[in-house]
């Protein structure tokens, strides 16, 4: 089963499942709460990676995906930074397939991603240490991700090195 299909399903069910209840709110007489005091719920497809954007069951806020856990861990590398940056961008393509990958700068990207979408989802805590206070998801030396949409599907990001210089001989680019 494809991945679209499961979305499709998932959302199918999901809707049938908040009619299911707001008729029975109604048929009861019961006041159905209004949008602002329900969490918003959130549907994280998995991606065709090896590393689930299962949402955290333990996370003080449950609709954060568990994905950018290890992102500048001090074990890892900036390879696997830029394969964990690069899973939040094919997470967000899979749950929003009409529009592709977030669009921007490394703010507005970021924060697409941080749940300043449409459906709300965070595939990163908007509390991330890899998130500066301008807002910009950064790699391990703390320098901006520079972002760059080759197409709606393809996005090639890049680390500036150790150097913290974009451009430079030690940057280091993945394009999925």
């Amino acid at each position: 089963m494809s991945v679209r299909r499961i979305v499709a399903v998932a959302l199918a069910l999901l809707l049938a499942v908040g009619a299911w209840k707001l008729w029975l709110a109604r048929r009861s007489g019961a006041t159905v709460p209004k949008k602002a005091d329900t969490p918003s719920a959130a549907i994280v497809a998995q991606p065709s990676s090896s590393v689930s954007p299962v949402l955290a069951s333990n996370s003080p806020d449950p609709t954060v995906s568990r994905l950018a856990d290890a992102l500048n861990a001090p074990a890892g590398s900036i390879r696997a930074d830029l394969e964990i940056v690069s899973q939040l961008l094919e997470a967000f393509r899979t749950n929003f397939l009409a529009s592709g990958n977030p669009v921007g700068d490394n703010a507005e990207i970021t924060a697409a991603l941080a749940g300043r979408n449409k459906l709300h989802v965070a595939f990163i805590s908007p509390r991330h240490a890899a998130i500066n206070a301008r807002g910009e998801l950064c790699d391990r030396w703390g320098t901006p991700f520079f972002f760059h949409q080759n197409s709606g599907t393809q996005m090639e990001i890049r680390s500036a090195g150790p150097d913290r210089k974009l451009w430079s001989d030690d940057d280091v680019v993945l394009t999925p």
